[in-house]
């Protein structure tokens, strides 16, 4: 970007950034900072110390909001959690901070507020986390300074966090559209349906077929799951129906199946090592399963979403299988 474009976009971002300040006083910003510390501490007793106040006093900003917005932000617990409103307002300081971010070396900020660290909130499935996906954060993370904090969920839903406002960005498989964001396809994870070789004795002495497959007992990350029942239906025509072990992280199914409690959908890049070793088998050798992940990515002009998303663009065409041209 040459001179005269890079000073319209920081006068631009300026701007921006300006009215949202106006926003913020109207709002009463110091409050609208405690409601988002709160939220991201879990307890008003951290929120404080992160903020540098009395605990007492970060109550009386977070119920002055409410008392002048007329609406609960937080609901009180072990941990508090937003309201809709709550996340809403939790958004918009995300926002705002991405964009001060990008303004602070032309700014002349005290230096402690300076170097504060910004935090980028992330929803992504957890085999993602556990395969490609730490490539890119580290690189994004080495190359900016900037705090990641990632949520993780199903890749079916992670775009529902986006249109709720928690977070910025998704890895998602998802294809459509989010309101004021940009789906970008990363390419395909591949699984493999795997089980420990004593498994695969015990429950396919004759091979896979319908009957076996309803007897073994398979392992699903969540309710949401639908891995196993999808690569039974696409290989072998069958309506899934049998035994469950519910285990929500991926190296945990991983390991259960090395210990031969159940077969499970793996990603081949964990799985693959296992298999040529010997501690895992296929079930059915080549019925792989693939996956379309996207990014799906506020269309906010923020120089660290830009950054975080080459990054995760860069690893996931190195490491997820890219649909043939």
């Amino acid at each position: 970007m040459d001179g005269p474009m890079r000073r319209i976009v920081d006068s631009a971002k300026l701007v921006l950034l300006t009215l949202m300040k106006y926003s913020f006083i109207m709002l009463d910003y110091p409050a609208l900072a405690a409601v988002a510390c709160v939220v991201r501490e879990g307890s008003f007793e951290r929120a404080a110390e992160k903020l540098g106040i009395t605990p007492s006093a970060v109550s009386q900003r977070v119920r002055a909001l409410e008392e002048r917005l007329g609406s609960i932000t937080i609901v009180r617990g072990q941990p508090c959690l937003p309201t809709e409103l709550g996340r809403r307002l939790c958004a918009h300081v995300d926002q705002v901070q991405l964009l001060e971010a990008d303004l602070r070396p032309t700014l002349a900020l005290p230096a402690s507020e300076a170097d504060a660290p910004v935090t980028l909130k992330v929803a992504v499935n957890s085999d993602s986390m556990a395969s490609w996906l730490p490539e890119a954060a580290a690189a994004f993370a080495r190359s900016t300074g900037f705090l990641l904090d990632f949520i993780i969920e199903d890749e079916g839903v992670t775009a529902d966090r986006l249109r709720s406002g928690e977070v910025l960005a998704a890895v998602s498989a998802d294809p459509g559209t989010v309101q004021g964001c940009k789906t970008i396809p990363l390419g395909r994870l591949v699984y493999q349906a795997c089980c420990s070789p004593d498994f695969a004795a015990r429950y396919f002495p004759e091979g896979v077929t319908a009957d076996s497959l309803n007897r073994a007992p398979c392992l699903n990350f969540e309710r949401s799951d639908g891995l196993q029942a999808r690569w039974a239906k696409e290989h072998h025509g069958i309506a899934l129906n049998s035994p469950v072990h519910w285990v929500p992280s991926t190296f945990g199914m991983l390991d259960f199946a090395l210990a031969g409690m159940a077969w499970g959908m793996q990603p081949a890049v964990l799985a693959a090592p296992r298999i040529a070793d010997g501690s895992l088998v296929e079930l059915t050798p080549d019925t792989p399963l693939e996956v379309k992940l996207y990014w799906t990515v506020a269309r906010l002009h923020a120089t660290a979403l830009t950054s975080l998303t080459d990054a995760v663009r860069k690893v996931a065409k190195a490491r997820l299988r890219q649909t043939a041209p």
